[in-house]
Order: C-alpha cells, then sequence, then structure tokens
C-alpha cells in the first residue's frame, strides 16, 4: 500500500484539509468516488467543489468551460491567493506575478505563453541539465553512502532540482545561496501565519534578485532557460519582464517539490513493494512505465489549481453553480477502478497507464518531461549502486506531510549499501 491504509472508521462528511484525510486519503477517496462524486464543501478554499471520478476529472481538464482565470467571469483584478485581507491592503507586485504564469491563464494568452516558453526547453539546455543530473547523482550517492543510514529526502531527493533549477536558471556558484533563500522560501512559506512574512517580505526580495539576473542575462547571454525566456520571440511577440519573474517563480513551486516528492514518493512505493522492485532490478529498462506507475499511485500532486466554470454545470445531480471554485482530485482519479484494473495494485508493467499524475488539456505540466528525466536518473542510479537499499524504520513511521493537494512525507530514512 501507499501508505498505512487502516479499516479504521472514516470521519463523514470528511474533512479535506485535515491530518485524519492527508493519512488515509485513499479510503477517503474511495468514499468520494462511491458516495459523493461530486463533494461540496472546504477544500483549500471554503465553498468548494471536488471531483473525484476519473471520468469527471478527465472532463473538467479538458472542457472550455473551465478556466483558471475567474476574472474573466467576475472582473476585478487577478489573485493567486486568495485570503481575507482588507480593501486597504493589497499584494505586492512580486505575489501578483504568479497569477501572469501561463499556470493561471486561458487561451489564447495560455497559448501565447506556452509557445513562448517551450522554445527555451530546447535540446541543448536539457541535454546540459541530463549531464548534471548524472553527474550530481554519483556525487550524492558517494557522500550518502559514507554515513551509511540517510534522510534520502533531504540528502538526495531534493538536492537533485535544487541544482537543476541552477541550471536552468544560470545562476553562478556565487548567487546559489541567494536562489536556494528564494526556493526554501516559495516551498516553506505557503501555511499559517507565516505565510504573510512570505508575501510581504520574501517574495519581493526573491523578485528584486531575479530582475537583477535578467538584466545580467541580458548582457551576457548563456545557454540556460532564462536566457531562453529572454530570447523567445513568436510573431513579433516576446515574455515581458514581469512574465519571465513569474516563469521563474512557476518554474520553482512546480519544477522543485513536485521532482523532490516525485522521488521520495517512488523510492518508498518500490521498498513497500519488494516483489516489484526485484523486477525493476532484473530489467532496468521497466523504470519508464515504474515512473508513470508511481505517478499513478502514489504522486504527489493530488489536486491541480483552482478551475471555474463559465456557466451553471451539474454533475451526478449537483449543480455546480457559475464561477464556483471546483478542483479535480488527481489522486483519486487514479484509482479509480472504472479506469484502472486492479487500482490498489502497484504494478510497474501496468498498460495502459492514462494516469493523471501530471494534469491533461492545455494546463497539463509543461515540465513533466523533465521531472520524469530527473526521476528516472535519481532511483536508476540509487538502485544500481546500492542493491541492498532498505527503510531505516518501520513503514508506520512514515509521516505523511499535511497538505491539502499534495501526497508527500517528512522524510525517508533508509540505510544504503
Amino acid at each position: 500500500m501507499v501508505t498505512k491504509q487502516t479499516n479504521h472508521k472514516l470521519q463523514i462528511p470528511p474533512d479535506l484539509d485535515s491530518k485524519e484525510f492527508a493519512q488515509n486519503k485513499y479510503e477517503y477517496y474511495k468514499w468520494l468516488r462511491e458516495k459523493s462524486p461530486v463533494f461540496h464543501g472546504k477544500f483549500i478554499i471554503p465553498d468548494s467543489y471536488i471531483l473525484s471520478r476519473y471520468e469527471d476529472c478527465a472532463m473538467m481538464l479538458n472542457d472550455p468551460r473551465f478556466i483558471r482565470d475567474r476574472t474573466t467571469i467576475t472582473g476585478g483584478s487577478k489573485s493567486v491567493i486568495p485570503l481575507p485581507l482588507p480593501s486597504f491592503i493589497s499584494l505586492p507586485k512580486s505575489v501578483e506575478l504568479m497569477a501572469q504564469s501561463m499556470l493561471y491563464e486561458d487561451e489564447p494568452d495560455h497559448k501565447r505563453l506556452r509557445n513562448l516558453v517551450h522554445q527555451a526547453f530546447t535540446r541543448k539546455s536539457i541535454a546540459k541539465i541530463s549531464t548534471r543530473i548524472e553527474q550530481l547523482t554519483h556525487e550524492l550517492l558517494d557522500k550518502a553512502e559514507a554515513e551509511g543510514t540517510v534522510d534520502l529526502k533531504k540528502a538526495y531527493a531534493l538536492p537533485i532540482p535544487v541544482t537543476v533549477i541552477q541550471e536552468m536558471v544560470g545562476v553562478s556558484d556565487g548567487d546559489m545561496s541567494e536562489l536556494y533563500k528564494g526556493i526554501e522560501t516559495i516551498m516553506d512559506g505557503f501555511s499559517g501565519w507565516r505565510i504573510f512574512r512570505t508575501m510581504f517580505w520574501d517574495m519581493p526580495h526573491l523578485s528584486k534578485f531575479l530582475r537583477t539576473l535578467i538584466e545580467r542575462k541580458r548582457d551576457n547571454p548563456g545557454e540556460d532557460i532564462l536566457t531562453g525566456l529572454i530570447q523567445a520571440e513568436e510573431e513579433g511577440q516576446s515574455l515581458s519582464e514581469d512574465e519571465i519573474v513569474g516563469m521563474v517563480f512557476l518554474l520553482i513551486a512546480a519544477g522543485f517539490e513536485t521532482t523532490v516528492e516525485l522521488i521520495t514518493n517512488g523510492v518508498i512505493a518500490l521498498l513497500q513493494h519488494p516483489e516489484q522492485l526485484a523486477r525493476l532490478r532484473d530489467n532496468p529498462d521497466l523504470i519508464e512505465p515504474a515512473i508513470e506507475e508511481i505517478l499513478r499511485f502514489c504522486g504527489p500532486v493530488q489536486s491541480t489549481e483552482v478551475n471555474y466554470p463559465t456557466e451553471d454545470i451539474t454533475l451526478h445531480g449537483v449543480t455546480i453553480p457559475k464561477g464556483a471554485t471546483v478542483f479535480p482530485l488527481l489522486g483519486a482519479a487514479n484509482h479509480d477502478p472504472a479506469m484502472f484494473e486492479n487500482p490498489e495494485v502497484f504494478d510497474i508493467t501496468r498498460s495502459p497507464n492514462k494516469h493523471l499524475g501530471f494534469g491533461s488539456g492545455i494546463h497539463s505540466c509543461l515540465g513533466a518531461s523533465l521531472a520524469r528525466m530527473e526521476t528516472k536518473i535519481a532511483i536508476t542510479n540509487l538502485l544500481k549502486r546500492n542493491t541492498n537499499l532498505r527503510l531505516a524504520v518501520d513503514p508506520s513511521e512514515l509521516e505523511i506531510q499535511v497538505r491539502p493537494g499534495f501526497h508527500m512525507y517528512k522524510s525517508l530514512p533508509v540505510i544504503l549499501g
């Protein structure tokens, strides 16, 4: 099993933001699919509608009646963080820049941004990153193996995407501490009261650093993705500086944490399913379908950003009003028996495997191929060098973090060898 799932009594109606739900999400997903496929309640945002069946989630992600930019319906200014702030307090520009990334745009602006950003992900820049990851994984394993017992998430999974972001943005080693501070800010600062310091101090500081870096890149272009973003042009249009800063914020938020958790969740799934681990060791070519099954079975991203219907839409007898907040539970969809045979079985040879681990439709993850590449190299080299890899604690002691919309562990203690 992906987590310690017990047949205890479920708390109905479920509190989707609770520790109870986070620790037993797959049992609750089953209840939602069967009993309340359009659940009305709080999930990150109060008064939301939550979809849990594969067919409904896939439909919503590909249906143009659902949009990301709510101002199309309501008017006003964009905001990616629905906070009960007084009217006289406005969010800093650095925070609002997140709303200008393609994650929160609809057509035709989304297509323009995606096409421009796609130009920056050149074969040369990706190949350079691949070579660096290959080198880095061996450096990290040399150090970790010398210690024997380590938190693999902190010692191995985390440094890999940090280095990838460094390569993508083209940050020198001297400036890396500043960038890493910004990465930590975005990853750890959006919970509780810490969010206010993040928005009103940390993010503006990171934005200033990025603008300085952009100016340097204009004067001295490199072979990195940030330079590609600056130089990208289509039909006479290019990205504004605000759009570039917003895109770098998105690359950090989406590209960093997702990969850390994908590597971590994948190693845990393999260690908890020794027969599948043995199959992968016997046939290393199964690594790619194994990653797809990890994404389906215990993918880190369990929901997308909020979506809004442009008209009243009725599903399973429930009417979702125009402009309401709607979330598709990707994790629940990926365990739907109507789509996947024996969905609770972890099978690295599963085929077909049309999971929604990276979403679907126009907002599917642009960095999916990069995340797959990082995970493939990381897990392949880890297993190749450690034939007796095992958990350092009982599986029941692996602690799941409470973060709505994600499936993630606080740490991964392992014994290397």
